[in-house]
């Protein structure tokens, strides 16, 4: 029998093979470097084939796995009690782990009312008072959400804000802090970062006097328009109780009176917000009380007749702390702006923090939507103190886009700063 032939040439299928090595072998380097997440470890990883699997997905993108958004028992209104909130918010996170690479992510929450200003110059004010709340989220890398609807038929006026609080964590489970800012409230301080490491054991932070909460029992020890609320189960279920104080309740009438007996400079017989927040603070359930955290060492909450005729003062003192480092004169980028920040920090800390602008200025009592400010304060003392704030933060974001206010009454007045500004005569208005 004859045996079989042996040829060095390649079969036809044994050519194509070879093809085919050669081509993986040439093209699989080239996509190693376009693509910086197509590696070999990750294709016979099978850590990598399990997260596959899970359907895990890149950011803005959805997964195709259940999450509580499909569960019809989890809602956006007020009226509905959100039930395992830390568990689902977990999960979701699981399956978007892009969203979960810091621990304090934030999101900035405000609004104002759907219709028009009747005070003319309302709806520029609160224009104004936008753009600086934006312009301190960029600085920041903070989301914000604006809101002008009322999200309950009931809760309008200063109890709005709490079901917007309360849809936005149900809409953002990717952020770790809420943090509520009214409308009328200016932030004067665009480099301050918010202390989250003192905060790590607290789920609510409110601007507040624990000596006039605890012992004076005053209705304004703490300010209910200006806090940061952890998106938690905790959190869901204080909105509810203190929700349950509002004209939602059945018992609204009722809370009226015994916050007034209750808070003795309480002026007015309505339950308010801020009136309920220092109640369950004062008498509620020490569950509330140990996860609030009242702060005074800075002004989460500025009180504007205090603040908006030192300015020019305030600006001075950092005029004169730049002057002694010169590296903060320098021109930079905005997208850097952060380091200088750190160094004027360090400066505003000597002193116990007394050098350093109000982080917050809020005109409490101004009503520029309305402009039926308290009659307590006199003329167009909102009108100008309002000016002078939003012109002395536009100022600190100007700077880095080389324009200045010279005059901080006069929003429309801009100049160029000089290379060396120090020489352009407008030190006092940084």
């Amino acid at each position: 029998m004859a045996k079989p032939i042996l040829s060095n040439k390649p079969s036809s299928c044994s050519r194509l093979w070879i093809a085919a090595a050669a081509t993986v072998l040439i093209f699989f380097p080239l996509l190693t470097f376009t693509d910086p997440w197509l590696r070999f470890s990750s294709i016979f990883n099978p850590k990598t084939d399990a997260v596959c699997r899970r359907g895990l997905v890149g950011r803005g993108q959805e997964s195709k796995d259940p999450t509580f958004y499909d569960e019809p028992e989890s809602e956006y209104s007020i009226d509905k009690a959100m039930i395992d909130w830390d568990r689902k918010r977990s999960d979701w996170l699981k399956l978007h782990p892009t969203f979960a690479s810091s621990d304090n992510r934030v999101l900035v929450v405000t609004g104002s009312q759907s219709s028009s200003c009747t005070n003319p110059l309302g709806d520029h004010f609160l224009l104004r008072f936008f753009k600086n709340k934006v312009d301190y989220c960029r600085i920041h890398g903070y989301e914000i959400f604006y809101n002008n609807g009322f999200l309950h038929p009931k809760m309008r006026s200063y109890w709005a804000k709490i079901p917007i609080i309360r849809a936005a964590m149900v809409a953002h489970p990717q952020v770790e802090w809420l943090f509520w800012v009214d409308s009328d409230a200016i932030f004067t301080d665009m480099d301050f970062k918010i202390p989250f490491e003192r905060y790590k054991d607290h789920n609510l932070v409110v601007h507040g006097w624990p000596d006039m909460i605890f012992e004076k029992k005053s209705w304004v020890a703490a300010n209910a328009g200006v806090f940061l609320i952890r998106n938690c189960q905790w959190s869901m279920d204080f909105l509810d109780v203190w929700a349950g104080m509002g004209p939602k309740s059945p018992n609204f009438q009722n809370w009226g009176k015994i916050l007034r007996s209750t808070l003795k400079d309480k002026l007015f017989p309505e339950s308010d917000d801020q009136s309920a927040l220092i109640y369950i603070i004062l008498k509620g359930k020490k569950k509330w009380r140990d996860m609030i955290y009242v702060e005074n060492r800075y002004a989460l909450h500025g009180y504007w007749i205090g603040i908006v005729g030192r300015f020019e003062d305030i600006a001075e003192r950092y005029v004169e702390m730049e002057k002694g480092v010169a590296g903060l004169r320098r021109r930079h980028a905005e997208a850097v702006s952060v380091s200088y920040a750190a160094e004027r920090e360090r400066y505003a800390e000597e002193g116990g923090g007394r050098r350093r602008r109000p982080f917050i200025t809020h005109f409490t009592g101004c009503q520029p939507c309305s402009g039926e400010h308290n009659p307590a304060y006199e003329g167009d003392s909102c009108t100008v103190g309002m000016e002078r704030a939003l012109n002395f933060a536009d100022n600190q974001v100007l700077r880095n886009y080389g324009f200045v206010h010279p005059d901080l009454g006069n929003s429309s007045l801009v100049t160029p700063l000089p290379f060396d500004y120090r020489g352009g005569g407008v030190d006092q208005f940084i």
